[in-house]
């Protein structure tokens, strides 16, 4: 994918200003109405989708993360962030897949945000490269899933 700009002090890609749109989206759905149970179904679907709608290795990788957090931390709500799958706990994203798509980058990352449980001395990782799903990925994955969801 070209990194198009309008101008050249514009600042954004086409792919992040998609995702900016993806986000606005969200809000606009999260406060149309319907709480609890319902809305909660909706943003699940919504992360569903956004699995669904990926191919190739992206796909792998967020249907075995969706899967691990569904076994390794079931209390956190699938939605989705910037268009990403993702998972959140009391409204905040924990969790969330960035697909290598997305940004036609080489690699896609499991990432996790200030509220997921992973802090470790005076320096951790958020984020985490993962360009096949084998055996090991899963294992590393469930393991930081567990910490992160707490």
């Amino acid at each position: 994918m070209a990194d198009k700009r309008d101008t050249p002090t514009d600042g954004f890609s086409d792919a992040e200003r998609e995702a900016m749109k993806q986000r606005a989206a969200e809000l606009r759905e999260q406060g149309a109405g319907g709480t609890g149970s319902a809305k909660k179904k909706r943003e699940a679907q919504a992360c569903v989708d956004a699995i669904a709608a990926l191919s190739g290795t992206d796909k792998a990788v967020a249907e075995l993360l969706h899967r691990i957090v569904q076994d390794e931390a079931p209390h956190l709500d699938p939605k989705t962030w910037y268009g990403f799958p993702s998972y959140a706990r009391d409204g905040k994203v924990v969790i969330f897949y960035q697909p290598a798509s997305k940004f036609d980058t080489r690699y896609g990352s499991v990432g996790f945000n200030e509220d997921a449980l992973l802090d470790n001395g005076a320096m951790w990782a958020t984020a985490f490269a993962v360009v096949e799903v084998t055996d090991e990925v899963e294992t590393t994955l469930r393991d930081l899933v567990h910490r992160a969801a707490g």
